[in-house]
């Protein structure tokens, strides 16, 4: 069955199209800077990789190209042959604790929460929508971002504010990167055949959440109601006083949503380094420069201590911390410094491996001693493939 894995942004469309169930890579590509003047796309077909510059207004067009270059290039015989599409959706609320397929009913409860996701989850309506027009046919899923976060108990998705802010607006914590998390969690329970697996799962990219996973389910995750919250990232402030907003909007002048952008975009590894691509960041680290030094130690120190925290949660029983995503699976400077930092809980990192472990090179694996006290791994991600099973299944389910 061929299933095709979504992933719209505001103003790009990501996807990969799988023969499921044998999980093979069919046809990969971006499509970019959708409704902008100098819109481009690329996409790849086994080694051959298409570039191709267009006018590309929005993700109607977007989608019709897509699905055009499909034939093109005879990766299908015709769009029927499509069975099913899957899309990442940013945001399910509290509505949605696993993937569902998008009736009229699951579009209009989508968007009713887009305020919670007003770059996404509009967008991401969009993308389906044009899907639903140009294959009739195919099932169409909702895989949500925030669903493998919904079995954390009420303990811990509230905050400590007025109880009538979460009747009344969901304000809580919701945690993102989910598709990651439960792929990561999936691929664990395989590699130590334990269906129940205590995990700390390290997503590290420019954006960058951690979660604490107990018997299998997320019982934390750091990231809360919005992306903007737990570690240090590239750009993103993380955990600070929320005071300060209003303490730099008296002495600035600044507006609190101009705030909220530079503390989004402006923050983290870039506000206090003055860049956030890790590849830059490791030269500058090997330079020793000052401020790329201070910012390291600030970065894996927050990342060390949710860890500990985390271990914390877990009774000290943990069968595996993994780092994952582009900066924790090819980034051995974060790592070392991050796990250095955590051995008083008799964590070894072999040095040697960590050095050349990266899912680039495909290389993944473990990177401590054997006399670690916790094995400690480095594991590719695949929020994709995830989308794709998860479609599979329920198109399966539908009869498909």
């Amino acid at each position: 069955m061929k299933i095709l894995s979504v992933n719209a942004g505001s103003s790009t469309l990501k996807f990969r199209l799988y023969e499921m169930p044998e999980e093979k890579l069919l046809m990969k590509g971006n499509i970019e800077r959708i409704g902008l003047s100098d819109s481009h796309y690329s996409i790849r077909i086994g080694d051959a990789k298409i570039e191709k510059e267009a006018l590309i207004n929005d993700h109607s067009d977007a989608v019709q190209i897509l699905l055009k270059e499909l034939v093109d290039n005879k990766v299908i015989d015709s769009l029927d042959s499509i069975k099913a599409v899957g899309h990442r959706v940013v945001h399910g609320g509290n509505k949605y604790s696993k993937s569902v397929i998008l009736t009229k009913r699951v579009m209009k409860e989508i968007n009713e929460i887009s305020s919670l996701a007003p770059l996404h989850n509009p967008a991401n309506l969009v993308g389906a929508s044009a899907f639903m027009e140009e294959i009739p046919g195919a099932v169409n899923v909702a895989c949500f971002d925030t669903a493998f976060h919904q079995t954390m108990k009420d303990t811990t998705y509230l905050y400590p504010i007025p109880y009538e802010w979460y009747i009344k607006y969901d304000v809580r914590k919701y945690g993102f990167h989910g598709l990651s998390h439960k792929y990561i969690t999936e691929y664990m329970k395989k590699i130590l055949k334990n269906s129940k697996p205590n995990l700390i799962i390290c997503h590290i990219g420019n954006g960058a959440s951690i979660s604490a996973i107990k018997d299998g389910y997320c019982i934390d995750t750091s990231m809360g109601f919005t992306p903007n919250a737990g570690i240090m990232m590239g750009t993103r402030c993380g955990d600070i006083d929320h005071t300060i907003i209003e303490y730099i909007s008296n002495k600035t002048g600044l507006s609190t949503k101009k705030i909220n952008e530079i503390l989004n975009k402006e923050s983290g590894l870039q506000g206090i380094a003055g860049m956030s691509d890790l590849r830059d960041l490791d030269r500058a680290y090997e330079a020793r420069e000052e401020k790329v030094l201070l910012a390291f130690d600030m970065y894996t120190d927050r990342i060390s201590e949710y860890i500990a925290k985390y271990f914390v949660k877990l009774d000290g029983k943990v069968d595996g911390i993994i780092f994952t995503a582009g900066g924790g699976e090819n980034d051995p400077i974060i790592r070392k410094e991050t796990l250095l930092k955590l051995k008083a809980l008799g964590i070894k990192l072999d040095e040697a491996v960590n050095e050349e472990m990266m899912t680039r090179k495909g290389r993944e694996g473990k990177i401590t001693t054997k006399d670690s006290k916790i094995d400690c791994y480095v594991i590719p991600t695949d929020e994709e493939l995830m989308i794709a099973r998860d479609t599979y299944a329920l198109a399966v389910e539908a009869g498909k």
